[in-house]
């Protein structure tokens, strides 16, 4: 008889308050709607999984994934950043999906594993909304204005605060997946001062809560042979 090899651990980590309270209202509508949310802590298709707030910049991404994947954090457990994020190019909404092919600050850059089966999957299941694919550059302040098109010319779509800190600890604390996919909550040609207060966040909120069922395949895929 053959065995399935235990699947491994799913880290999924954002870094804000209003980020994290959508995945966890979202776990439980995968989960169903009667299922309790324990704090931090889920199960998805592929393994167990746990929700980390790592709080906002890069400093703070680095030290709180560094430290929940050293000392007995299983091997090879996968790590995904989410959130919300600056889209760079013209004609991005709020509520567009970013699906990593790199993360890259000047500490360095990380490929992305699954990319394109995470596109797929969550064009699927969010018929209708845009899914942008290319790399996502880090920052360690909020990128507004003319800054924007700078960071367009390296060839990067989109920037975050966490993503390219989270990958780049994850990786240095052992071999393992990774993957970045974010939200757009702003773009050049709609820029927001607050998240939330406007109807940008809160379609941004709304997208972020439904895209878990396609972090729960993008995991149980990493189980699969390699062709």
């Amino acid at each position: 008889m053959s065995h399935q090899p235990a699947p491994a651990p799913l880290l999924i980590a954002c870094a804000l308050g209003i980020e994290h309270l959508a995945l966890r209202t979202g776990d439980r509508r995968a989960r169903g709607a009667g299922a309790p949310v324990p704090r931090g802590a889920g199960r998805g298709a592929g393994g167990p999984v746990t929700f980390v707030r790592t709080g906002m910049g890069p400093r703070a991404a680095k030290r709180s994934v560094t430290r929940l994947l050293t000392g007995p954090a299983p091997a090879g457990t996968a790590v995904l950043a989410t959130g919300f994020c600056a889209g760079l190019a013209p004609g991005m909404h709020p509520g567009d999906l970013v699906v990593a092919e790199e993360t890259r600050d000047p500490r360095g850059t990380v490929p992305c594993v699954g990319t394109e089966l995470l596109a797929k999957e969550l064009a699927r299941l969010l018929p209708g909304r845009t899914v942008h694919t290319g790399p996502l550059t880090g920052s360690d302040h909020v990128v507004r204005g003319p800054e924007r098109s700078g960071l367009l010319a390296t060839g990067a779509i989109a920037v975050d605060m966490e993503s390219a800190a989270t990958l780049l600890a994850a990786v240095r604390t052992g071999e393992r997946p990774v993957a970045a996919v974010r939200v757009v909550v702003d773009a050049p040609e709609h820029e927001l001062v607050r998240i939330g207060t406007l109807r940008g966040g809160i379609s941004a909120f709304r997208v972020l809560r439904s895209i878990l069922p396609a972090f729960f395949d993008w995991h149980r895929s990493l189980l699969l042979p390699r062709r």
